[in-house]
């Protein structure tokens, strides 16, 4: 059964708790992984309207697969559908737990968040777990080579990256960029992406991070090679790196 506090390090067990009755509001202890989730959540979680059920959608199963491991849960990962313009196939994981829902309302989630979600109250020392989960749910990391002044010079070849943090709610951008200069000093660059496509009614916001800022934000974000994140976007900042020391 969940127990109301979960030890410092520990992987909580949510998917053998079955509430049979009103049950009262109970405290998570903040871990890594518990932080990494609530990223993830932030992103591509979504809370029913029943009061119970969480439900995590990827195109990445490995992701899933990380979601799934953290909270120690052993629900099927099925595929589902996408959003309409995707491309790539979509799976999803449910489960459903009373007292986990009720935490998440509490510390900022709630249903239908994409375009009001605000702050989410995780602790400082567990902030950059959750950016990452933000990361790998929403978030991109770009790389590619500059050539576009070798006309000037042939020499003129730059490798180039970006990391960006993207929302539909311009409150929750704010937010993630106060926070991650507060913290890391590291300023990034806030931007309006007014809608470019018939089905999108609004803005989407982001942060974009240029090439020192983001070889500055990785060790905040990778401070260790067992913690739980998207082993792809990981790679393709770490590749970047070992490029600029040939």
């Amino acid at each position: 059964m969940l127990r109301a506090h979960a030890l410092e390090g520990s992987t909580p067990s949510l998917g053998t708790f079955m509430p049979k009755a009103k049950l009262s509001s109970i405290n998570f202890d903040w871990t890594s992984d518990l932080a990494y989730v609530i990223g993830l959540l932030a992103t591509d979680g979504c809370l029913s309207n029943d009061g119970r059920h969480i439900t995590m959608r990827s195109s990445d199963i490995q992701q899933l697969e990380t979601f799934r491991k953290c909270l120690n849960i052993s629900n099927k990962i099925g595929q589902t559908f996408n959003d309409g313009w995707a491309k790539k196939p979509a799976y999803r994981i449910q489960f459903g737990n009373v007292q986990f829902y009720k935490w998440l309302l509490e510390i900022g989630l709630f249903p239908a968040k994409t375009y009001t979600i605000g702050e989410i109250k995780v602790p400082d020392k567990y902030f950059f777990d959750f950016l990452r989960g933000h990361l790998d749910g929403d978030g991109s990391i770009v790389t590619y080579t500059d050539n576009w002044n070798t006309f000037k010079n042939p020499k003129y070849i730059y490798k180039r990256i970006y990391i960006r943090f993207i929302s539909a709610s311009e409150k929750h951008i704010a937010w993630l960029a106060e926070n991650i200069f507060r913290l890391s000093k590291i300023k990034g660059h806030l931007h309006q992406n007014k809608p470019t496509r018939d089905f999108q009614t609004t803005s989407i916001w982001e942060i974009k991070f240029t090439k020192n800022d983001s070889l500055k934000l990785y060790p905040y974000l990778y401070p260790s090679n067992d913690i739980a994140c998207l082993l792809r976007k990981r790679r393709k900042i770490e590749d970047f790196i070992k490029t600029l020391a040939q």
